[in-house]
């Protein structure tokens, strides 16, 4: 039974996210779910060699990226994401039984969630403060430690903990949706289905002009870019990684050719993976069978190309 590990504790999104990839037969079948305290720690986990994958959140519709699952994947030793899915993610607010929503005077909740909940809050529990927890089922623990008297969380932490449901349903944003990575050891690309996402960070030389050289690799070759995306390296004012997300896979010619031409000209870019995209967006880069066969012809010195 294969060890995968999850953003923890158990009952957050990502453990739902990882119940969701084992349900579509993702890992062959059950496996062992081993929470960790952050994204990063599930991702040095796997490093460690102490689980064999690990499921952590890497964007929201609402909030963008996320920083953390983006910074650990860009150092140490490569990684590689051979699998995603997508959750619809809507929050409940679980509280000491007994209490209602006019007794809160406290509220945990990890800043991602409270980031996305902050006109509900603002609204619905104006006289509250806020208690920043370690994610959204560590929010839900904090109420039962005695931290705060409500949580914004999820039903599955608040059943575990039997803690009672004083709302449910809560976004501030509808079809709000959190994209889920599944992470290992580098190894081959699951094999291309046509509706794939390929994944990579690049640090650019400080000189003008390199990252348009960088972009234009994609852009002649017809290859739809779905995310750009920098971070600080944390090495110095004005460095910079870039991450790039785009429509295709290593085995699409294309792509293919703009991961050489960009291993030729910038001085670091890390590949993490193509895989399927769990839903479709943008275009996928060109056919090379009519070029290929075109080039082909030209060679054998036939006529009337």
């Amino acid at each position: 039974m294969p060890r995968i590990a999850y953003f923890g504790p158990s009952g957050t999104f990502t453990e739902m996210a990882l119940a969701k990839l084992e349900s579509t037969g993702v890992f062959g079948g059950t496996v062992e779910r081993v929470p960790a305290a952050s994204q990063g720690a599930a991702i040095e986990l796997v490093r460690a060699g102490e689980v064999e994958g690990a499921v952590v959140p890497i964007e929201s519709s609402v909030e963008g990226s996320i920083a953390p699952t983006l910074d650990a994947l860009a150092v140490g030793p490569r990684l590689q994401i051979t699998a995603e899915t997508e959750l619809d993610v809507a929050f409940t607010i679980v509280g000491r039984p007994g209490l209602t929503l006019a007794d809160v005077r406290r509220v945990a909740a990890y800043p991602v969630a409270a980031a996305q909940v902050r006109i509900w809050l603002a609204h619905k529990l104006p006289q509250a403060q806020m208690y920043t927890s370690g994610s959204n089922a560590a929010a839900a623990e904090d109420v039962v430690a005695g931290h705060a008297d409500a949580a914004v969380s999820t039903a599955l932490a608040g059943e575990r903990l039997g803690l009672a449901t004083l709302a449910s349903g809560v976004a501030d944003h509808d079809q709000a949706v959190t994209r889920f990575v599944l992470v290992g050891p580098p190894r081959p690309a699951p094999p291309r289905t046509g509706a794939d996402r390929t994944s990579l960070v690049m640090e650019l030389a400080n000189e003008p002009g390199s990252l348009m050289r960088a972009f234009a690799e994609f852009a002649t070759r017809g290859i739809d870019l779905t995310r750009i995306e920098s971070r600080p390296t944390r090495t110095g004012m004005g460095t910079y990684r870039f991450y790039l997300d785009c429509v295709g896979h290593i085995d699409d010619a294309a792509v293919a050719e703009a991961l050489k031409a960009l291993h030729r000209t910038v001085p670091m870019i890390r590949y993490l993976g193509s895989w399927p995209a769990s839903s479709a967006t943008g275009t996928p880069p060109p056919a090379d069978e009519p070029a290929a066969d075109w080039l082909i012809d030209l060679r054998k010195g036939v006529a009337d190309l």
